[in-house]
């Protein structure tokens, strides 16, 4: 083998000197922007906020933007939807990302499925929308603990949004995983991100000034480069406003209106105006009536905000559903759970379906498309931001097929109609399902992981499970022995089921802290089982602990010697039942209890909406899937199944019912939320 010895070849080392500084001067002298990609040489300015108009490179650019969140809509359905939205002639796609969702557990990060941020942004790009990124860490969103992971709960001195060392090490570590995922898909080097949020709602929280300058430097310091905003509703626009970040603001009310030239104004000076939500509808909670907010209201204000000449967003744009046990609630007097759907009385509804507000809006922003300029367009975007293939355009996401990345990446030209509205994907109510199987909770506990033992009572997040994590969502079991009657007082979060063994005596909530425990023979089993109907989205959130809070006492005296089962619910935990386990349903049934059907699908499967009717409170689980709560004391009384989650033959169905059973599981072609909205 030859080595290279410098000292006994000094010619050669002078002729690599020589070659070295030629090469040197050859590449000073090269023409670099000659051999950048066209199209990224023209993506040099990016989105501006100049003095009172927004520019993409040298063109005024409007902001027509919609809401729809990729964590709550099925990932067959993405395109459905945000074809949808194009074809209603908005130009941008607005999203949170939910950091509980793609971190489960510290360190281990899920991008995969209905989780996958790039295809998703990636879609909206193909389909011809700019997107706006809200990345959080907190996202509001009506979302468990505003899209933080409970597992930051496990710290008891956690001071949750502030530059408490705890939670910025975690932010760190998390903004280090996903903005890798962002930086490529950003304006500048050819993808559709043109702004992206700091943090959320800030002003309303305002715990930390050193806070959200934090934020604004962990995401620059990871390679965002486009434009930064912030979003306040009126209450919190002054303390939420950071230097070097454009401030826009959340409304719905025209009465609010004003806010855009006088609040904004104060705040920041002559910049461009921007409503970063105007609210189409609002959420629901358990218990409570359907919102409902009229579409000539709607379009009154969506024109005045524009009249006024401010951009605007749209939330939502397209709701979805709050699959799973994803969902908030709100604790202001009282605690309220959100309800499953997310349908928000959106511009779509929760399946995706046309409604009164679409048809308007779409003929308003079909109105000034000849009017204001168009995103894309030549004759306000100048050359053309477009490759050959998705290939270039897009490396490391390649696509089978070429796309018009000139044609795709512009709103409407000025002059042509918007590209017509996709069908309505079909429905269809299947036959009713009558369960044949059951299986109590208190058989199957011998089929589940061994339970903790513990000396006192652990909440959600402190117990020993998920790789150290602790538990997010879904129930809780706390057992133990006591040997009198009394009064059980307890801090239970947020609704325990009382049992004397498998006899239910009550239940043990935010009004109800106290329980009378009947007469008892002997060593008898209590058992709590403990839901966490979703942690606070908005607002106070660091005392958001779930479970059995500190001790549980009988009589003022403390219990001890605990079995604590994890019921998380996920899809492994019903591979531990095989069908040998299962029984048939008795006359007389006992809860709570998980009961088996079948669903048959004879033809390609559709959308339909499943009615529990007789059922009390529980989960629905579809193939695995979990489709959320239900719960007879309403709004909500159909759960949304997508059709791409239906195989055609039979499908499982499985219900896990914590009071009272009906006979059968009926399907219905529209919702009910209350009331229905939907258009053929």
């Amino acid at each position: 083998m030859t080595t290279w010895n410098l000292r006994r070849r000094p010619g050669r080392a002078l002729g690599l000197v020589l070659l070295g500084f030629l090469t040197l001067l050859v590449l000073r002298r090269l023409d670099w922007s000659n051999l950048t990609r066209p199209w990224l040489r023209r993506r040099q300015l990016g989105l501006q906020a100049k003095d009172q108009n927004f520019m993409l490179e040298d063109s005024t650019f409007w902001i027509f933007g919609g809401s729809v969140h990729y964590f709550r809509v099925p990932k067959e359905y993405w395109r459905d939807r945000l074809l949808k939205m194009k074809a209603c002639g908005l130009n941008t796609l607005t999203t949170y990302v939910p950091w509980n969702l793609h971190e489960p557990e510290r360190g281990r990060f899920d991008f995969s499925g209905n989780l996958d941020l790039e295809a998703f942004v990636l879609t909206a790009a193909e389909i011809g929308l700019w997107v706006i990124l809200r990345p959080g860490p907190y996202i509001c969103s009506e979302i468990d603990l505003g899209g933080l992971p409970s597992w930051l709960l496990q710290d008891s001195g956690m001071r949750l949004r502030t530059t408490y060392k705890g939670f910025t090490n975690a932010v760190d570590l998390y903004f280090d995983h996903l903005m890798p995922r962002v930086v490529p898909l950003q304006y500048k080097h050819g993808g559709p991100i043109i702004a992206v949020q700091v943090e959320n709602e800030y002003g309303s929280y305002n715990k930390d000034p050193t806070y959200m300058p934090y934020i604004k430097k962990a995401l620059e310091d990871r390679g965002i480069e486009e434009l930064l905003l912030t979003s306040d509703n009126k209450d919190g626009l002054s303390n939420g406003a950071v230097d070097g970040v454009l401030a826009t603001i959340n409304l719905q009310s025209q009465h609010d209106l004003q806010l855009l030239s006088t609040f904004l104004f104060t705040v920041q000076g002559a910049r461009p105006k921007m409503v970063m939500e105007y609210w189409t509808g609002w959420f629901d909670s358990w218990g409570g009536t359907h919102n409902i907010l009229d579409s000539s209201e709607v379009l009154k204000t969506v024109s005045a905000i524009i009249d006024a000449g401010s951009s605007i967003n749209l939330y939502m744009f397209h709701g979805g559903t709050n699959f799973g046990f994803i969902n908030g609630a709100m604790h202001y007097y009282d605690y309220k759970s959100h309800v499953t759907s997310y349908d928000y009385d959106a511009v779509l509804t929760e399946a995706g379906d046309y409604t009164a507000k679409y048809l308007q809006l779409r003929d308003f922003f079909g109105s000034i498309s000849g009017t204001w300029p168009a995103a894309g367009s030549s004759t306000t975007m100048g050359p053309c931001f477009c490759s050959e293939t998705p290939e270039e355009f897009f490396p490391d996401h390649p696509t089978s097929t070429p796309i018009d990345l000139c044609a795709r990446m512009s709103w409407t030209r000025t002059g042509t109609p918007l590209p017509p509205p996709p069908d309505p994907l079909p429905k269809t109510a299947y036959e009713s399902v009558t369960p044949a199987f059951y299986l109590s909770l208190w058989d199957a506990l011998k089929y589940m992981e061994a339970p903790i033992n513990s000396e006192q009572p652990v909440n959600m997040e402190n117990l020993p499970v998920n790789n150290g994590n602790g538990q997010s969502f879904g129930y809780t079991l706390y057992e133990t022995t006591i040997a009198s009657s009394g009064v059980l007082s307890a801090f239970v979060r947020d609704r325990g089921q009382v049992f004397v063994n498998t006899v239910s005596i009550g239940f043990l909530d935010y009004k109800r802290k106290e329980i009378n425990i009947p007469l008892i023979q002997g060593y008898t089993t209590l058992r709590i089982l403990v839901e966490n109907c979703g942690r606070v989205n908005y607002g106070e959130i660091d005392n958001q602990r779930k479970g059995l809070i500190g001790n549980i006492y009988l009589n003022d005296s403390p219990l001890s010697k605990f079995r604590i089962y994890s019921l998380d619910m996920k899809k492994t935990f019903f591979q531990r039942f095989s069908f040998d386990e299962w029984n048939k349903v008795p006359e007389a049934p006992t809860f709570p209890a998980f009961f088996l059907g079948a669903l048959s699908v004879a033809l390609s499967p559709s959308d339909t909406f499943m009615k529990l009717e007789g059922w009390e409170k529980g989960v629905v689980f579809i193939n695995g899937q979990n489709l959320g709560r239900y719960w007879n004391i309403g709004p909500q009384e159909t759960l949304y199944l997508p059709g791409t989650w239906l195989d055609q033959g039979i499908n499982q169905v499985i219900v896990f019912e914590e009071k009272m059973a009906g006979s059968v599981i009926q399907f219905t072609e529209t919702p009910h939320l209350g009331r229905s909205r939907y258009i053929n």
